[in-house]
């Protein structure tokens, strides 16, 4: 079986039994989720989803997180990893927000990655999810179930892996294809003891089928 056949099958699969694919984090704007994804880097939706509430609250424009300093946003976020790296990145960010792009989050991931603390991953799940972009966030799940289902084949990096599922997924569902990929990894697809007996998807596998 081909990867594209694969992935075809795949598709099918998921349109039917995950119809609505969505992230995890809690937001209501484009500002919102640049935080929080930026936050979640090595940490936990569900982590993040407790700490953005009182800290977008305080600070819910670029214009008002970049008028405070890191050490006061760093007081918020500081149950999350790597808090105080974040905390500048943060402070920096809102910064340029407000310097370079007039308070708006940009649409395009070129553009998202100028700014600090925002890597191709978190320009992606930003441009896709906020801006419906065809742009593909390869984070740890995504890189490792790719792998087990065929899909890639000995990737080297997540920028391998994002070019070749750019390439399967048709343009269109690629911003879902993001958070089926992710949620199946979560989920079901876990790192150390996958659960094969529950997953749908099992006989399109190869990890499953060692084929």
């Amino acid at each position: 079986m081909t990867p594209q056949e694969r992935c075809n099958y795949l598709i099918d699969w998921f349109q039917k039994n995950m119809p609505v694919a969505e992230s995890e984090l809690h937001y209501t704007n484009p500002f919102e989720l640049l935080v929080a994804v930026i936050l979640s880097a090595q940490c936990t939706d569900k982590r993040v989803n407790m700490v953005t509430p009182k800290l977008l609250a305080d600070f819910p424009t670029a214009e008002a997180m970049a008028a405070t300093t890191h050490e006061v946003i760093f007081e918020y976020i500081k149950s999350v990893s790597y808090p105080n790296n974040k905390a500048k990145h943060l402070a920096a960010m809102a910064r340029q927000l407000v310097e370079e792009f007039g308070g708006e989050v940009p649409s395009e991931p070129e553009e998202l990655q100028k700014l600090q603390g925002v890597g191709r991953k978190t320009a992606n799940v930003v441009a896709s999810v906020i801006f419906n972009k065809p742009a593909m966030a390869v984070d740890t799940h995504v890189f490792r179930i790719s792998e087990r289902l065929g899909l890639t084949t000995n990737s080297k990096s997540p920028l391998e892996t994002e070019k070749t599922l750019v390439s399967l997924f048709p343009p269109e569902l690629i911003p879902k294809a993001h958070h089926w990929l992710i949620l199946h990894g979560r989920y079901v697809c876990i790192a150390r003891k996958p659960k094969c007996e529950e997953c749908g998807i099992r006989q399109w596998c190869r990890f499953y089928t060692k084929v």
